[in-house]
């Protein structure tokens, strides 16, 4: 395989792809409502910001044993929530729409036999497809986030160095969640004989994926995990308010008050909290596994650490009262390591089948 023989390839697709009025179409409806969801997350986050600042002014003003701990300021990566929601949907499609004729439209239109008569060999010709696909996605996502930088520029909000890391690693999440889609779309192009198939096969695919697997591993965690202990026929005493500090500022918490009986800790009553932890953890992983094969999932679940480090704390350490301090974006990056390398390994095994497939294709 040469080099620049595959480069030339992949400029021919990149250039095919950029110019093409399908790809323009639904890459502006995906800028111009991710646009809108910027938009409306900067005002969230200025909102978010001013209750911030008011808290800051109350806390001074009011002598209080814990006036030293300080509220927590809200990022400009909440701003990227609403734009993970859309990416879902239109970035799905604009991955589908540029992979599924590839292959398909060379076999219909029979050009693919005098481009094979050119000193090009099969695999230069697929990996260069594949790089020119993956060049218009890597296109299409710098440009959503040059849009939304911009915004926030605009906006007078600017992102600090972890913030900018934070945004492009954002961009990265998703790029890899197109690339998912777009794999999926490239096999069914090599696979199927017409365009119009491989679109049928690569939508269900994707409806499968990304609806119907969520839902089985829902109904598969409820059916193994089975149900959830009876709590004993005593109640726990009342809860009581717990300020409990943290670097990140302060948390209002509710827990339960030891329920003692002769001077003893309720021994039921823990064996019931150690069986429902027991429970939730069985359920959540029967469903994670499940997730592992959706990329909407996965792209959530990467994305919503990214975005909102605590919410993914909270998730994967339900039980705990309080952080003992904010977790920071390696942190949750560490505790979904899983979900990443699923957005590596879907696409790569659907490139891997795409190349098999394509070079023992044959062509007549």
């Amino acid at each position: 395989m040469a080099f620049d023989r595959l480069l030339n390839v992949a400029r021919k697709e990149f250039s095919d792809h950029i110019t093409s009025r399908r790809f323009i179409i639904i890459l502006a409806l995906l800028l111009v409502i991710s646009t809108i969801s910027i938009y409306e997350g900067i005002g969230q986050y200025n909102d978010s910001l001013e209750s911030y600042t008011e808290q800051l002014q109350q806390m001074q003003e009011i002598e209080d044993p814990y006036s030293s701990w300080m509220p927590q300021k809200p990022s400009i990566m909440y701003v990227f929530i609403s734009m993970m929601s859309y990416m879902t949907m239109l970035g799905g499609i604009l991955a589908i729409a540029i992979g599924f004729d590839l292959v398909s439209k060379e076999k219909e239109t029979r050009s693919l036999k005098s481009l094979l008569s050119h000193p090009v060999y099969r695999d230069e010709i697929i990996n260069g497809k594949a790089l020119g696909g993956v060049a218009a996605l890597g296109f299409a996502m710098a440009l959503a986030l040059a849009i939304a930088i911009a915004m926030l520029l605009v906006f007078s909000v600017v992102p600090t160095v972890d913030e900018f890391a934070a945004i492009l690693i954002f961009g990265a999440v998703s790029l890899g969640f197109l690339l998912a889609y777009f794999a999926v779309a490239l096999t069914m192009s090599t696979v199927a004989k017409e365009s119009g198939n491989a679109l049928i096969y690569t939508l269900v695919i994707f409806f499968a994926v990304s609806s119907l697997l969520p839902m089985f591993g829902m109904m598969a965690a409820s059916a193994f995990a089975g149900d959830p202990p009876e709590p004993p026929e005593m109640g726990p005493m009342p809860k009581e308010i717990v300020r409990t500090a943290s670097s990140g500022g302060y948390y209002t918490t509710s827990v339960s008050q030891d329920v003692v009986y002769g001077g003893t800790e309720d021994p039921a009553w823990r064996a019931y909290e150690e069986e429902m932890k027991t429970y939730v953890e069985k359920r959540r992983f029967i469903s994670d596994v499940s997730n592992l094969l959706s990329p909407q999932m996965n792209y959530f679940t990467v994305a919503m650490a990214v975005t909102n480090p605590q919410i993914m704390a909270m998730v994967y350490s339900p039980y705990d009262t309080a952080p003992e301090e904010t977790p920071g974006l390696a942190g949750a990056l560490g505790r979904v390591w899983m979900n990443i390398a699923a957005l590596i390994v879907f696409p790569s095994v659907f490139f891997a089948a795409t190349y098999v497939k394509f070079m023992r294709m044959d062509i007549r």
